[in-house]
């Protein structure tokens, strides 16, 4: 199955953690991996199962490279009916109350235009010895994305 991986990342650890999910999955998927800050809503392609990697910056907010797409989607408001997405997110629980936010609002934002979420929504700790990329490529195998039909 074709999947398409959009990150969102402030210091490259989403960017990562999405390459070593398409690398997971290779055997049995075609992932094509882009970067949030340079993907045109237009090019969703309802069919095809989204997986989402983000990051939490600042307070509790998206990462500079999730805003021009997230901006995008507020201006466009597509109707994302029939989207299937998975969120991988990662944050640091030192910061308590905004702990894995990015993800979380990611999650909302495409529900709220009538995407479906599926699989586990995972959250990266950074104060763990876990690193990112092992956490995502464990994640991914375990999606359920060979029991999801075209929409």
């Amino acid at each position: 199955m074709k999947l398409t991986i959009l990150f969102g990342t402030e210091m490259g650890t989403a960017e990562r953690a999405a390459e070593a999910i398409a690398e997971a999955l290779a055997s049995d998927h075609e992932a094509a991996v882009r970067d949030m800050s340079d993907f045109d809503v237009d090019d969703l392609d309802l069919d095809r199962p989204c997986l989402i990697v983000c990051s939490t910056y600042g307070s509790g907010e998206l990462p500079t490279g999730a805003e021009p797409f997230f901006a995008q989607l507020d201006d466009r408001l597509p109707d994302l009916t029939g989207l299937r997405f998975a969120v991988f997110g990662l944050g640091d629980t030192v910061y308590d109350d905004t702990f894995n936010r990015g993800g979380e609002i990611c999650a909302e934002r495409l529900i709220r235009l009538g995407a479906t979420q599926f699989g586990e929504h995972a959250r990266h700790d950074a104060s763990t010895t876990t690193r990112p990329q092992d956490q995502a490529a464990d994640w991914a195998r375990d999606l359920p994305i060979g029991t999801l039909t075209p929409a």
